[in-house]
Formats: C-alpha cells, sequence, structure tokens
C-alpha cells in the first residue's frame, strides 16, 4: 500500500474525521502533529501551499484537507491511489 502522510494537531476534529476514513480503508499513514511545532507547521504551509490542517499526501499527490479526501473517495479516487 502506499505511503500516506497526515499533518495533524491532536485536538482537529477534521483530522479525525481524516484518519478515521483512512482507517476504514485500512490504510497506514504517518500521523505528524505539528500543532505545537512552528517550524513542522512552516514546512507543511510550505509543501501545501495551505495553513490549515489536516493536510493529506498519498504517495505524492497532495489530497488537500478532510473535505478534499471525502469528496475524492466519493469519486473513487482514493482506493486507486492508495493501492498504486
Amino acid at each position: 500500500m502506499t505511503k500516506v502522510v497526515i499533518y495533524c494537531t491532536a485536538s482537529c476534529p477534521f483530522c479525525m474525521m481524516a484518519k478515521r476514513l483512512l482507517d476504514k480503508k485500512g490504510a497506514d499513514y504517518e500521523s505528524i502533529d505539528i500543532g505545537n511545532d512552528r517550524d513542522l507547521w512552516a514546512q507543511m504551509e510550505a509543501k501545501t501551499g495551505r495553513n490549515t490542517v489536516p493536510q493529506i499526501f498519498i504517495g505524492d499527490t497532495h489530497i488537500g484537507g478532510f473535505d478534499d479526501l471525502s469528496a475524492a473517495d466519493k469519486r473513487g479516487e482514493i482506493d486507486p491511489l492508495l493501492n498504486s
């Protein structure tokens, strides 16, 4: 299965929903808590161009936040990425 990385914070409800969706799919993911680390947050912003969490990557593909993940899943785009 493709590597999944989630930039998140501990108290973010959208981060929790993204993790639940990925858990349902059986995806393994690396969760990077950037809540108390300004340097990691700045790295995420530079990498994604966004300043909100979660920010989700499946392989080299930047999915975006939870809404983006959910919409891509409904379009059937997440499973092929996870299994590529």
